[in-house]
């Protein structure tokens, strides 16, 4: 006679195998994916070793499920950008600014997801990531050349030379911590240009507040805060 699982005892595992990923998701958030053993993803759940191994086989399917998991909270939140309402350079903004944007925010978890040496099982559905965001932002290249607002070009060529260029602009920040405050509205700005995008205007930014910005002999209650003149426009390929 064939074994069929209660609806309560098929709950129950349910909840264990969600209780494993999640355990897994804030280790792999706080420490990468080498902290993502099963004895210590079965301590942080609360659980025992064979109880994750009843949900997962072996580490390398847990550690590939936690990947697509998370990738599909992240290639979510870049779809909900890709439908921003806008011209194709706010579209873009947005779509860059999310994808960049949330990974300068949690750069563990983002370096995991980009650039961690992984087994080739996690190799795989890095792959499956970056075609989906390849794929959101062909589209919108797709759009913008049917519509007249691009020159022609393969979307899918262009959307993943992006893609690449991006993640690679990600890495080093990522890995090291350092400043990246301008990385964003830069890859932006890059992502236009790549796509024969014309630039819109260059808004000036306002000069530094506090001290700092005093000129010599002055204090920052007397220095002016009149914006800079704005910037001449960028010369153009003949």
């Amino acid at each position: 006679m064939v074994y069929r699982r209660t609806p309560a005892v098929q709950a129950r595992l349910d909840a264990q195998r969600a209780a494993v990923l999640a355990a897994a998701t804030a280790l792999l958030s706080e420490h990468g994916y080498a902290a993502c053993s099963v004895a210590a993803v079965a301590q942080r759940a609360g659980i025992a070793t064979g109880s994750v191994y009843r949900s997962f086989p072996t580490k390398a399917e847990l550690v590939a499920e936690l990947f697509r998991e998370v990738v599909g909270r992240e290639v979510a939140a870049v779809r909900a950008a890709a439908a921003f309402e806008g011209d194709l350079a706010a579209q873009v903004a947005s779509v860059i600014g999310t994808f960049a944007g949330r990974a300068l925010r949690a750069p563990r978890l983002a370096f995991a997801l980009l650039a961690e040496p992984v087994d080739p099982e996690v190799d795989a559905e890095r792959l499956v990531f970056r075609l989906a965001f390849r794929d959101l932002i062909a589209g919108l290249i797709a759009e913008g050349v049917a519509a007249g607002r691009l020159p022609p070009q393969d979307p899918q060529l262009t959307a993943a030379a992006l893609v690449g260029a991006v993640g690679e602009a990600l890495v080093g920040p990522l890995a090291d911590g350092g400043p990246a405050e301008q990385l964003v509205p830069a890859l932006s700005v890059f992502a236009l240009r790549a796509l024969g995008h014309p630039m819109p205007p260059v808004a000036a930014a306002p000069p530094p507040v506090g001290p700092a910005s005093a000129a010599p002999g002055t204090t920052a209650a007397t220095t002016s805060t009149a914006p800079p003149p704005p910037l001449p426009p960028e010369p153009t390929d003949e």
